[in-house]
This record gives structure tokens, C-alpha cells and sequence, in this order.
């Protein structure tokens, strides 16, 4: 293969033989799957949907795209893609930070880690070439003490380093991978399977210089990135020092989501609160913010870093992010920012996804108070929330039902309609009857409940590209239809999905085509889009998601009506799930073999097996 833009060279770790091998990329795989989550996936789905997520059959991917280490901005985000141990589904999960471009300065595009390993190793990668060596001294670190220890053993210039927590280590179903800059591969459970593998970290080595990917058509790529950029410092949400994500992060949405009606508080029993506005990005910025950070090739900065000086709750952390200052703050009844900056970098330094462990504290405080659990966790007890994250993080005590995930857990206590999750994922910060399409967002994601998957609220509360009313049903299937493709080809380009905020397909098609050499359209952007969400969907089909039954809501969302301005309304399930499968083409969630066959996602030689499942 040689096309712009890859090394073409993957790395295979068998961690069960301790042995390194490298292998070329498939041309054909590249061309329908593009690269990073796309690709990941596909080798996913030959691995085959039946494996158990937690077992030596199961496969890690760390997946890099096409433009990614390149002048392409936003573009250093990194895939991690395998079966998921919290939902069943196929998994891919995101950082940022440098460690994605950096691997493709090593002259590596992807690491396949397949096996398990008998005792801790992590991976050092350095021009070219991979080494397993021994992690024994440094598993039961924090991910920050694996950090600095590595950093010590091979130098901090030119080095990134991803690794897991104690959380990863004790197979937490929601653990994930963390980096030296805080960024987090957070939701899907990665990080247990990493653990499970014995896998404790990646260390990479390398610099920007003479190692940057090479376009294939080098002036047309200067003009397709300067079209880009143009985009993204012009955005509304995206211009540097301007922009809502520039200036306050993600966090900017806090306020704008609270008085929407669409804030859910106290584990969704309530989707406005008073108290929300105390942990926000204005409140943030204006009390808490010491430094804006970013990303390789990223002039937004939405990374927003605090400090608490003093206190119990001292820390400095980066990660004061939207959906975590919510999981942890409104979500379990929690205003005060600096608990909240501690609870994030207690979650960051056990390499856990602040999102569920939010959930996993929420639904313990609301089966506390309707007298279901023993477990005293009462409403915004922020001492009571550390401590279970700890117990939670080593499976101690009643932490361990709970490191199961809150699906789970409210099951094995009889109440299952605790949970606020789909397929086994919990929901992030947007309530769904307030936001109409993002609830048919959540019912849909491949990789259970979540925004990012086709984020509809871009439209329903931010008009890009064009508003739509965030209280109406009724076409927020074909709205969101477009949204998933558009976003499953950026993230199998590698490129941030902040970038979607100012750019568009043919920014993609042109940077795409221009860096590769391989021909797209905007149409071709949306159709391998289409492709990945297909794949995607194949995949979990086969695993067992095959029924209607499986694209659900929780009930609170659909029978329990909302408050704040949304106050009145449910998710109107029952309106736009028939209308997206009819979009899809799929039957009762079911990808048919006309679609498969019509994607290329299997040939005529090819049964499609999901009749079987």
C-alpha cells in the first residue's frame, strides 16, 4: 500500500508468546474503512463478535488515521477499539493530546495487541520498532506515577506515555487509558481490557521533525488545510480566544444546557437545577482556571486547567470537562467546583471514565434514599462520592458491585430502572426529553448510550449547521442519520469532532483526497460514513443486539416528564425509532443483507450470518 498520509506499518503485540510482529495495511480495508475507528472496528468484527471481552481471544487496537500527526488541524486524536466488558458492543474510544501523532512520527500507524500476558508489561515504541518489556515494578501505580516513572526511565522530551490505573488493573468495567496531558480514552472499558491483558502502558519516542506524514498531493493539501483552518478560526464555537470552546472549554454548555431544561439532575429525576450554575465553565474560569491547553495541531485550546490552592480538596487538574463537572456535579447533587476538580483527578489518576463513575454514585444516592441499598451516600456528600470511587477503583467492599457498572448493579439490586444507560453505557449530560434527537442518539449508538456517536445537539442547541427545534420528534431521524455519518467518517480520519462545529464533508474530502491520493467527494465522505455506522451496527448484531428491544430508553425518560423549560415532555421514542430504521434500511435494528451487500460490507459469496444470531 502506499498511500499518503500512513506509514503502512501495524505492529502485532502477542502478549501471550511475548512476541513482536509487523505487517503492511490492507488496501482495499483502507479505502472502505479509512483508517482509525473504521478500521479498528473491522478488525474487531474478524476477530470475531463472539469472543468475551475479558479473555485472551479478545484484541486491543490502538488505531492513528490518515492525517493524523499532519498540519491537519484537531488532528491528534487516537482510537482505541475492541469489544467492549461494559456493554458487549463494539467499542472505540478517543484521546487527545499528542500520543496519537507521535506514534505516527515513530513511523507506526496502528498496534494490535491480541493474547494476554502472564505478568505486567508495557510497550516501548521508538523508530520504527516495538519492544514488550516489564511493568512489574509498576503495576498498582496511579496513571500519573506510571507517567513520571516512565518519563525517568527514558526522558521526557519527545515522549508520551498512555497507561491505566488501578482501576484497569482490578478490571473496572468502565476503566480507560490515560496520557501524560490528562487526556482520557475514557468510556467502553479499554482499560479493563488492558489490565485483563497484563498490558500497563505504550511509551512512545519521537519527534515532529522530518517525521510529519507526507501528502500525496502536497500543494492541493496546503490549500484543502488552509480552507480548514479558515473554518475552524472563523467558527463561532471554534475561533481561538473567541469561541465558547475556546474560551470556557466544554464547559460553556453547563448554563446554556441547565436552562434549556436538559440538565440531568439527581440521577434524572429532575433536568434543571438551581445550583448548576456553581460548577460551570463561567464559574470555572472566574474562580478556578489556571491555564488553556491543547492538542497536537489544535489552535481551539478547549482544554481547561484548575487549581485548588488549598484545602482538603487541593489538586490541579486539566480535565474540568462538561460531561464530568456534570456526571459528578448536577448528575449526584454535587455543586462545589473544587470537590468536583478532586473527584475528576482522583478518576483521572485511577484511569477511570468519570461519566459512569458519576452513574455508579448517582444510582447508589438515589437506591440509598428510597431505602434499596444499606450504602449511606446521601446527595452531594462529596467525602461520601471519594471514598466510593476508591472502594470502586480496588473492588472493595460494596465498590465492587458497583465497579461492575450501574446497569449492573441496579439489576443485582432488583431495580434495574435505576440506571440511566442503553445497552449497559450510561448516559452523558444531555437529558433526551428536553433534546429530542439526542435521546434517539442514545437509543441508537453502537457502543451503548452517547452523545459523541451523532451529536445531534450541535443542531438543537448550537443551529450548526442549521437549527432545528429541540422539542419536536418529528424529523430527527434523517437529522441524525447525518450526524452519525458524518462523525464515524471524522473519527476514522482521526480528526477531533470539534472540528464538525466549522467544517463540513468537503473539508474532509478535500483534506482527505489531497492527503491520501485516494479520490473522494462530499457524497463519498457521507457514503464510507454510512459503511463504518453499518459495520458498526453488523458487528453488535452479531454479538447479540439483534431485537428492536435493544435501541431503548430508560423509562424515566419516555413515562417520567421533564422539569425546568422542557418541564411537560418525554422522549418520543415511539415517533422516531420506526422513521430512523426506515432511513437505515435496517429491520427492527437489524442491518439487512441488501444493506451489507450495497456498502461492500460483505460480498455475494458472503452469507451475512445476522439471521443466525
Amino acid at each position: 500500500m502506499n498511500f499518503g498520509g500512513f506509514k503502512n506499518k501495524e505492529v502485532v503485540v502477542d502478549l501471550t508468546n511475548g512476541t513482536v510482529d509487523y505487517r503492511g495495511i490492507n488496501e482495499d480495508d483502507v479505502k472502505k474503512y479509512i483508517g482509525g475507528r473504521g478500521l479498528g472496528v473491522k478488525y474487531v468484527l474478524d476477530n470475531g463478535p463472539e469472543v468475551e471481552p475479558l479473555s485472551e481471544e479478545n484484541i486491543l487496537c490502538i488505531m492513528t488515521g490518515p492525517v493524523t500527526g499532519s498540519r491537519s488541524s484537531m488532528s491528534g486524536r487516537l482510537a482505541v477499539v475492541t469489544k467492549s466488558p461494559l456493554t458487549g458492543t463494539v467499542t472505540d474510544s478517543h484521546m487527545g493530546g499528542w500520543t496519537a501523532a507521535r506514534l505516527k512520527w515513530a513511523g507506526i500507524d496502528n498496534v494490535i495487541f491480541k493474547g494476554k500476558s502472564d505478568k505486567p508489561v508495557y510497550l516501548y515504541i521508538e523508530d520504527g520498532q516495538a519492544e514488550i518489556r516489564d511493568a512489574s515494578q509498576l503495576w498498582g501505580l496511579s496513571t500519573r506515577a506510571t507517567v513520571q516513572s516512565l518519563k525517568d526511565a527514558h526522558g521526557e522530551e519527545n515522549l508520551s506515555v498512555m497507561t491505566i490505573g488501578q482501576a484497569g488493573e482490578n478490571g473496572v468495567r468502565f476503566a480507560g487509558f490515560m496520557n501524560e496531558h490528562d487526556r482520557a480514552a475514557g468510556r467502553g472499558g479499554t482499560g479493563a481490557v488492558a489490565g485483563y491483558k497484563k498490558l500497563k502502558a505504550i511509551v512512545i519516542k519521537a519527534a515532529q521533525k522530518g517525521n510529519m506524514p507526507e501528502p500525496a498531493q502536497k500543494d492541493d493539501y496546503n490549500q484543502a488545510n488552509k480552507k480548514a483552518v479558515k473554518a475552524i478560526l472563523e467558527g463561532g464555537l471554534t475561533a481561538p480566544n473567541k469561541g465558547g470552546l475556546s474560551v470556557y472549554g466544554t464547559n460553556v454548555l453547563t448554563n446554556l444546557i441547565n436552562e434549556v431544561g436538559a440538565l440531568p439532575t439527581r440521577n434524572s429525576q429532575l433536568t434543571h437545577w438551581d445550583e448548576a450554575e456553581k460548577h460551570s465553565g463561567e464559574w470555572v474560569n472566574e474562580h478556578l482556571l489556571v491555564a488553556n491547553n491543547t492538542c497536537h495541531a489544535c489552535p481551539v485550546g478547549c482544554k481547561i486547567e484548575v487549581e485548588v490552592k488549598e484545602g482538603k480538596y487541593k489538586t490541579r487538574v486539566e480535565s474540568f470537562e462538561f460531561e464530568s463537572a456534570w456526571a459528578l456535579g448536577a448528575n449526584s447533587g454535587l455543586s462545589d467546583s473544587e470537590a468536583i476538580a478532586y473527584l475528576i483527578d482522583i478518576c483521572n489518576e485511577y484511569g477511570m471514565d468519570t461519566i459512569e463513575l458519576g452513574h455508579a454514585i448517582s444510582v447508589t444516592m438515589e437506591a440509598y434514599e428510597k431505602g434499596i441499598v444499606d450504602q449511606k451516600l446521601d446527595w452531594g456528600d462529596a467525602d461520601g462520592m471519594i471514598e466510593i470511587a476508591r472502594k470502586i477503583a480496588f473492588r472493595e467492599g460494596f465498590g465492587g458491585i458497583l465497579a461492575e457498572g450501574p446497569a449492573r448493579a441496579t439489576a443485582a439490586w432488583g431495580v434495574p430502572e435505576l440506571s440511566m444507560s442503553v445497552k449497559g453505557q450510561s448516559i452523558p449530560a444531555y437529558d433526551p426529553r428536553g433534546i429530542q434527537g439526542i435521546g434517539l442518539g442514545y437509543a441508537t449508538s453502537n457502543r451503548g448510550a452517547c452523545h459523541l456517536r451523532g451529536y445531534t445537539i450541535a443542531s438543537e442547541i448550537a443551529g450548526i449547521p442549521e437549527p432545528t427545534d429541540r422539542t419536536v420528534a418529528e424529523g430527527k431521524a434523517e437529522l441524525l442519520n447525518v450526524f452519525q455519518n458524518l462523525l464515524s467518517f471524522s473519527d476514522s480520519m482521526n480528526i477531533c469532532k470539534f472540528s464538525s462545529f466549522s467544517e463540513n464533508a468537503e473539508h474532509y474530502a478535500e483534506q482527505y483526497s489531497t492527503m491520501t491520493g485516494i479520490p473522494m467527494t462530499a457524497d463519498d465522505v457521507m457514503l464510507a460514513g454510512e459503511r463504518i455506522y453499518n459495520l458498526e451496527r453488523y458487528y453488535n448484531n452479531l454479538a447479540g443486539f439483534n431485537k428492536r428491544e435493544d435501541d431503548f430508553l430508560p423509562k424515566r425518560f419516555t413515562e417520567e416528564a421533564a422539569s425546568g423549560n422542557s418541564e411537560g415532555l418525554v422522549s418520543r421514542m415511539d415517533i422516531m425509532l420506526d422513521d430512523y430504521y426506515n432511513i437505515r434500511g435496517w429491520k427492527d435494528g437489524v442491518v439487512t443483507e441488501e444493506k451489507l451487500r450495497e456498502l461492500g460490507i460483505i460480498g455475494e459469496e458472503t452469507a451475512p450470518a445476522t439471521e443466525e444470531v
